[in-house]
């Protein structure tokens, strides 16, 4: 489709915020029909848990289901679901949320469930015959059969979070842990009472600690056929929001937006998306909503560098679990959407995963969050990251070195004090790359396995610049530009016919800074 084609097509409302399918067919709001899928989990199966980071559309998925459930047929006219569904059969819908309320307080979970539990048997005028939470869902789930004549549909929205927002409260988290598991047991224990079940949140507990005997639970998470049932796929972005297209570098958006995977095609975030179209303007949407301190503190606590987190290797049996007192960090980064896989390798029967970013969205902000963790002062890293933009693009070295010198420099001292961070080699490496990525400059990494002696190629304004660390007490000074000298680490860029500098840094643990910094021309 042309651009001139794109801008003769009628635009519609960006359903911004909405998270109600039947809101979003009324008004006509922009719409990618992911019905099909729905009717496919219907048909094909019973039970079903799905993991998805936060804003991609789990809820308005589930909404989705319910309408569908509910036989709420004029809502699908002219999607896939309406010549596939038998709209004369209504079922009852149970539905929960857990996104509402903050749970670091173990009554707030027991509050919430009878707050929902009280509307729902209001509107079905079922009076609870007991008093505990987990009776009265049981107690829902048998007489709604035998009022309706139908089994039951029990939709769970975010029920992982009671247990996500206590995580740097153990204690909390495993209580509210436990309740859930008495809660959600009834799924099992009365399952000839129920039609269909769908489970959705961002992380996916391990079935013993949460889910118990619950074992009945189909995880699409990483199911080819479902890769796409949250996001949108190119083929929405260049079909459906056509109209929203002129004006805007379809490849930019690619850049900035996609690249999740799940084992099948990449989808893009669909907050990003509606919020790039409504303001025309590439910014980190997803990303600004709300990046989870505990996450950046676990990466520094656990010495994780940000020189691996562009190629983490995971297991499968690591990916798809974690539990309040064993949570990976490769388990972690990749089911809020922080990292994404990017290959999938069969060996021996066990699966292994590399994870690395999705996108520039994710690569810049994640590493601007945790250079704001160390310097602690974001006037501060916002100046010198404004400054290190202006010295590359003038190839003032001179400039370069002091500036680096006050990168670390700004570094607060009690980090050191409060952390063993220093001594470990990857430390120093990492704070220069994240400066660099954080501002979305194309940064290679050599060697990202010997922390010790790692390159990092910058590709910026048509030139190449190499550099090699070294920490002093761990290699004599002056060796790192010629470490890059003898092994000819310039000759791999020389048929790009654009300059190339190579760049020398040596630290101290001792003055936590910078005490050599060597430039030549190759």
């Amino acid at each position: 489709m042309t651009s001139k084609q794109a801008s003769m097509m009628q635009r519609k409302l960006l359903p911004i915020g909405i998270q109600t399918f039947g809101e979003i067919r009324r008004n006509n709001h922009y719409y990618v029909d992911k019905t099909y899928l729905a009717v496919k989990l219907a048909k094909e199966g019973k039970h079903y848990f799905l993991s998805r980071p936060r804003r991609f559309g789990k809820s308005l998925f589930l909404d989705t289901l319910k309408e569908l459930f509910e036989g709420n047929e004029p809502l699908f006219v002219g999607l896939s679901a309406h010549q596939q569904w038998d709209w004369s059969v209504k079922y009852p819908v149970l539905r929960f949320s857990f996104g509402g309320e903050n749970y670091r307080e173990t009554q707030n979970l027991a509050n919430t469930l009878d707050a929902q539990l009280k509307l729902l048997e209001g509107q079905y005028q079922l009076p609870p015959q007991v008093d505990s939470i987990s009776g009265r869902f049981a107690h829902l789930i048998v007489k709604l059969h035998q009022q309706a004549g139908q089994p039951v549909v029990i939709l769970i929205d975010e029920y992982d979070k009671p247990i996500l927002d206590a995580l740097l409260y153990p204690e909390v988290a495993r209580a509210n842990r436990d309740f859930l598991r008495g809660f959600y047991g009834n799924i099992k224990d009365y399952d000839a009472h129920i039609k269909f079940s769908f489970l959705t949140g961002v992380s996916k507990f391990s079935k013993v600690s949460l889910f118990s005997g619950l074992n009945n639970l189909y995880d699409l998470t990483l199911t080819p056929d479902y890769a796409t049932i949250c996001g949108y796929t190119d083929h929405d972005i260049d079909s459906v929001f056509a109209p929203e297209l002129p004006g805007l570098e379809r490849d930019v958006i690619r850049e900035w937006y996609n690249g999740y995977h799940w084992q099948g095609e990449g989808v893009y975030n669909p907050f990003d998306i509606l919020h790039l179209f409504k303001n025309r303007t590439f910014k980190s949407y997803w990303f600004e909503t709300g990046t989870p301190t505990f996450l950046l503190d676990l990466l520094f606590q656990r010495q994780v560098p940000s020189l691996q987190l562009g190629e983490m290797i995971s297991s499968s049996s690591m990916l798809s679990s974690f539990d309040v007192d064993d949570i990976t960090t490769e388990a972690l980064l990749f089911q809020t959407g922080y990292l994404t896989i990017l290959k999938e390798e069969n060996l021996g029967g066990q699966y292994f995963y590399t994870l690395g970013y999705p996108n520039r969205e994710v690569y810049q902000s994640l590493n601007e969050s945790l250079l704001s963790v160390l310097v602690k002062d974001k006037s501060k890293q916002a100046v010198q990251s404004l400054q290190l933009y202006r010295l590359l693009e003038n190839n003032d070295f001179a400039g370069l070195k002091q500036l680096f010198h006050a990168f670390f420099a700004s570094i607060p001292h009690h980090w050191y004090t409060n952390n063993d961070i220093q001594s470990y080699e990857g430390y120093y490496a990492s704070v220069f790359y994240s400066y660099f990525a954080s501002l979305g400059l194309k940064v290679t990494l050599e060697d990202i396995t010997n922390l010790g002696r790692i390159d990092m190629t910058l590709k910026f304004n048509a030139q190449i610049y190499i550099f090699e660390f070294k920490v002093v007490e761990m290699a004599p000074e002056g060796k790192a530009l010629q470490q890059i000298r003898d092994k000819a680490y310039a000759d791999k860029y020389r048929g790009l016919r654009q300059p190339i500098h190579l760049l020398g840094v040596e630290f101290s643990k001792t003055s936590r800074n910078i005490v050599g910094f060597d430039v030549e021309q190759a």
